[in-house]
């Protein structure tokens, strides 16, 4: 009985080792085209030759073929992959060939690819590549044919390349390719075959070389259509074949750099922007780091973004805008320090420093740079200021006693002004109340006529005399028209009211053993 189960357990190995929906036989995995969204677990350990292509799957891990160490090819074309984790093909030192085209890959580092040793061809057309890093293929020694045409590369390194000493072919053509380096081709001593057309190539002097290189040892290296590299720009080359265009058409004009301001002077927590433009052919590429040629480098502010540079933090911009922003928000003391603009293109490199100060003292601003200033000065009109800061509005009133002799008086001056305009109009009030209640009586013709002569009230007589404004005390003959106005209503039978009812403030405002004196 025990002999059966061995027999069933060995005939149903092969089954329980392949993938769901895959079909295992041999040394192969055949898993093309079943909605894989993910490498399929559980593969057989001795399996050589895995096709995993038309799915997708959207990212290779670390573990996805850590069991695998047995391969020798994988195809993953056509896929969604997008992302490639450092050290996902770890494991796979036996690998000769690696299909990855048609995917989305934005980004190769150069920890992508390690542990390939043995890798003989690789696949990366019809991806999403914008730019190749330095040192992407340091691992692919014995790598023999790169495939990376219809990418977006834009910008290829003189150490993009290196370690690629067994590459015979390199497959660069329809990407965004604009110029060469001219070290960018020097590692590549096994190359045979050059594939660089559909390109839109900028003709000028950094392609003076290239041309050169063309009409030498080009001449082997590349197909009879690489030999018609046609140029996109400038206007006055385009559409002719590079090796026709003379050198002396192949120029360059160094950069020009325009920095405004030069030099600021802000407050903690202000924003600076600086604009730096550059003017040239080909446009240059505009870049700002911190601190000046020479000095060390430190780190940039808020807003701004950073990539390292030589000697420093530098902040990057993109390629051929030939303008650049520096921005900082919330400035503080540690940003205080020189800032160096750089424009760089095949002409040469031009740069200018900006220099920004941050001002921290409390007394100060920049609209006001006179109160900086320590001890005593003066206004520009004259006058003596005192130098020490005043008071912030949210610490309460100012002191009196700190201003100086000149807005002392001129205070002192507006309250007493302000105090006499208060006596004047209460006066006028208890004036006019008086009138109002002879006039009801029905006795106010004769007594208002006495009263109220020019219609001025009499409880505050003026007189103007050389230059002086006396406030007498009220005249006899208001008194007696009052006294009148009394016996008149006695003889009516009436009782009649004192004076100061009617106003009872009157004679606290106005004592007539008092005279006010107010000096114009």
């Amino acid at each position: 009985m025990w002999r059966v189960v061995v027999w069933l357990l060995i005939l149903g190995l092969p089954a329980l080792g392949c993938p769901s929906g895959c079909r295992c036989y041999s040394l192969t995995v055949e898993c093309g085209s079943v909605g894989l969204q993910e490498v399929p677990p559980h593969a057989p350990p001795t399996t050589q030759t895995f096709f995993l292509q038309d799915n997708a799957i959207g990212q290779i891990r670390q573990w996805d073929l850590s069991a695998l160490g047995q391969l020798r090819y994988l195809y993953l074309q056509n896929n969604s992959i997008s992302a490639l984790e450092p050290g996902a093909f770890r494991g796979q030192a036996q690998l000769l060939e690696l299909a990855l085209n048609r995917n989305r890959i934005h980004l190769l580092s150069a920890d992508t690819f390690q542990g390939l040793e043995h890798l003989r061809v690789l696949y990366l057309s019809g991806n999403r590549i914008t730019r190749l890093q330095d040192h992407t293929f340091r691992c692919l020694q014995r790598l023999q044919e790169l495939h990376l045409q219809e990418n977006s590369v834009e910008v290829l390194s003189e150490e993009a390349l290196v370690g690629l000493s067994s590459l015979a072919l390199l497959d660069l053509s329809r990407n965004s390719l604009r110029t060469l380096q001219q070290g960018s081709l020097r590692p590549l001593a096994s190359l045979q075959l050059l594939r660089v057309t559909v390109n839109p190539w900028l003709c000028d002097c950094a392609l003076l070389w290239f041309r050169r290189w063309m009409s030498r040892e080009g001449q082997r290296l590349l197909n009879p259509g690489g030999r018609r590299l046609l140029c996109a720009s400038p206007p006055r080359l385009a559409q002719r074949p590079l090796l026709e265009v003379p050198g002396s058409s192949l120029v360059c004009i160094p950069p020009l750099l325009r920095l405004e301001p030069r030099r600021q002077t802000l407050r903690p927590g202000a924003e600076l922007r600086v604009s730096c433009q550059a003017s040239g052919f080909p446009q240059p590429q505009v870049s700002w780091r911190r601190g000046a040629p020479g000095a060390p480098g430190g780190r940039g502010g808020e807003g701004a973004g950073e990539a390292e540079a030589r000697g420093g933090r530098r902040f990057g911009f993109g390629p051929d805008t030939g303008s650049g922003m520096l921005l900082l928000s919330n400035v503080t003391p540690a940003h205080a320090g020189p800032y160096e603009c750089e424009a760089r293109n095949a002409g040469g490199v031009s740069r200018l420093t900006f220099h920004l100060s941050v001002n921290t003292s409390s007394s100060s601003s920049p609209s006001s740079p006179w109160r900086a200033r320590r001890g005593r000065d003066s206004y520009p009109g004259g006058g003596a200021v005192s130098r020490e800061p005043l008071r912030a509005l949210t610490q309460g009133s100012m002191d009196f006693h700190a201003l100086g002799p000149g807005p002392q008086a001129g205070i002192a001056a507006g309250i007493a002004l302000l105090a006499l305009t208060s006596l004047l109009l209460l006066a006028l009030i208890c004036s006019r109340h008086l009138r109002h209640r002879l006039r009801k009586e029905g006795e106010g013709e004769g007594a208002a006529a006495a009263l109220f002569a020019n219609d001025a009230p009499l409880a505050l007589p003026q007189e103007y005399r050389r230059g002086r404004l006396y406030a007498l005390p009220p005249a006899s003959r208001h008194q007696e028209a009052l006294s009148r106005a009394q016996g008149r209503a006695e003889g009516d039978g009436r009782e009649a009211e004192p004076a100061d009812a009617l106003c009872p403030n009157q004679s606290l405002l106005f004592d007539t053993r008092v005279a006010y004196e107010i000096h114009c």
